[in-house]
């Protein structure tokens, strides 16, 4: 049996808290209501924050990974600051980081018990040597013309029996 990879399991647990972050119930409220927003607008700054880092999944040691629709654009992004957001050891602090404050709100206590349970996930991914990589498009070969018969055949095509060569009386001449 194969080795798991932590790191696929991370990704998704946090794209989920950075996801509940953002888009959960008791945002910053609706317009017209005279009270303080801080804490709504430091939650759905730090679900847009996991969610940009977190979408770009990365390239799976053995077999095939796929790529998440529009994924190449985000991955230009988190390419772009190099070994902070290619290191898992960064995003296990980060995500508990994150944690921290949003757990003091008990709106926000399903993304936070998913970053908490994201950034041990990927610190354990960090212990065992992982780390982000890119999913890199392959370029398209184009197919040979004639490439395809790697060598001509040996022996003759098959043919039906001698009685069944003769000639078959026409009928209706």
């Amino acid at each position: 049996m194969g080795q798991i990879e932590w790191a696929m399991w991370a990704n998704e647990q946090a794209l989920a808290a950075g996801l509940s972050e953002y888009g959960g119930p008791g945002g910053s409220g609706g317009p017209g209501l005279g009270e303080w927003r801080g804490p709504g607008h430091f939650r759905n700054a730090a679900g847009v924050l996991v969610c940009l880092l977190e979408y770009p999944r990365s390239k799976r040691k053995k077999g095939s990974t796929m790529e998440r629709c529009g994924q190449k654009y985000l991955t230009a992004v988190v390419k772009l600051f190099g070994p902070l957001t290619r290191n898992y050891y960064v995003r296990a602090v980060l995500h508990a980081a994150l944690a921290v404050p949003a757990g003091f709100l008990l709106s926000t206590i399903l993304g936070t018990v998913c970053l908490a349970i994201a950034s041990g996930i990927y610190l354990l991914a960090a212990v065992r040597g992982e780390e982000w990589r890119p999913i890199e498009q392959k370029p398209r070969e184009r197919p040979q013309v004639g490439g395809t018969i790697k060598q001509p055949p040996s022996n003759p095509p098959p043919r039906p029996p001698p009685d069944a060569r003769k000639k078959q009386p026409e009928v209706g001449g």
